[in-house]
């Protein structure tokens, strides 16, 4: 079975919106032009033969408005057509018009946007007014037949508040990702938002419970993701895998990253579209290697953990970019994911081995709530995944 792989395309690093987390840049920042596209297209056409998917980033992509993506989306799906290509793109829906929505849904390109909860916590830390401008391009999205879904960044201000958020997106029938806000690279006070580790791991274990409470009422990306690794034993997002080698971004001059988290760093660029750089060539330059010494020191550095199979050090960016690319540990939040992991394991372990008989019993995936009543557990969750 071939290899999937993605492709992450930044039409342009700017962006309408300010959030306060994050690392906003003025909306004149430049555009993609199609060549870029082209070379893309030329580069990818004999670089592999495994299924892609390409996902419009940024920054915000919809600024580089429908001209682009009439032309940008025939050429991929037609230039990688042995390549299978599917589509995807995450945008916070301001510039969402009906004709945007209607190219969208000629791919059946799904959206991701972002909200973090009801309007007055979404816009004290996205700034006044985001909400209801991303609710109007929801809106227009929908219309359009456009399937949505939400990342709903935690911060250290909106954690204390998750129980209010977690109700707004059962409200509204929302399917939740959560981010943690890191700390930022480029503000005098980069902890002011951040959501700290060990106040990320009470919030995964908080949200796998709510993931069970509400079993039929809402679906958290994240807790799914986290419990089909420990099931599978492997990772199967780019944060928990050796994303190495099957993730790129290709910034708006066509400069090629180790992932969009990089975009915009001159330090970490690999190579350039326009040289069809090989596998060896990204391999062998300076961000490929810190890349694969990255995987090498986690094969060290988390040969004892239970997890490191699946875990894999967590996110490379997370661990690199805040040392200046140097590789001092592994992804700080690591304390989160071995508290969620351990979490995960042991009530799996509990329902699989420690469950009374079937008859008479709680049976597996199920458990005790008092006066004969039953729960989903970890085996019932892993059961409404694979069902998905």
């Amino acid at each position: 079975m071939k290899t999937p792989f993605h492709i992450m395309l930044i039409p342009t690093l700017g962006c309408p919106s300010n959030c306060k987390y994050c690392w906003s840049s003025e909306e004149g920042s430049p555009v993609m032009n199609i060549q870029v596209v082209k070379d893309v297209v030329s580069w990818l056409s004999d670089f592999r033969d495994d299924p892609v998917t390409i996902t419009f980033h940024g920054g915000e992509p919809l600024l580089a408005g429908p001209d682009f993506y009439r032309q940008a989306l025939p050429l991929l799906a037609q230039g990688l057509a042995k390549n299978k290509p599917s589509f995807a793109i995450q945008t916070n829906l301001w510039r969402m018009t009906p004709e945007l929505a209607d190219i969208f849904a000629e791919y059946h390109i799904p959206i991701g946007s972002s909200i973090d909860g009801p309007e007055d916590i979404t816009d004290y830390q996205r700034g006044d007014g985001y909400f209801q401008k991303t609710m109007a391009g929801y809106r227009v999205a929908r219309e359009h037949g456009l399937n949505i879904r939400f990342i709903c960044t935690f911060t250290g201000y909106s954690e204390k508040q998750r129980e209010s958020i977690v109700q707004f997106f059962i409200d509204q029938g929302f399917t939740m990702k959560l981010h943690p806000a890191l700390p930022s690279l480029r503000s005098e006070s980069p902890n002011e938002w951040a959501l700290a580790p060990e106040k990320f791991g009470d919030l995964l274990v908080y949200l796998l419970d709510q993931s069970l409470d509400h079993y039929h009422e809402i679906d958290i990306m994240n807790i799914n993701d986290l419990v089909r690794c420990v099931f599978t034993r492997r990772g199967n997002v780019c944060t928990f895998a050796d994303c190495m080698g099957n993730t790129y971004a290709i910034g708006p001059d066509g400069s090629i990253y180790p992932c969009y988290r990089f975009v915009g760093m001159d330090e970490y660029v690999m190579g350039n579209v326009r040289d069809r750089p090989t596998q060896k060539d990204l391999d062998e330059s300076k961000p490929g290697r810190l890349m694969n010494d990255f995987k090498a020191y986690v094969d060290t550095h988390c040969s004892s953990c239970s997890h490191n199979k699946y875990c894999r050090g967590g996110c490379p960016y997370n661990a690199i970019a805040p040392s200046g690319g140097e590789i001092t540990g592994v992804d700080p939040h690591c304390i989160a994911y071995k508290r969620i992991f351990d979490e995960i394991t042991d009530r799996m372990n509990t329902e699989m081995f420690e469950a009374p008989p079937m008859f008479g019993g709680f049976g597996p995936g199920q458990t005790g709530t008092g006066m004969g009543k039953t729960k989903p557990g970890i085996m019932a969750l892993m059961q409404k995944i694979a069902l998905q």
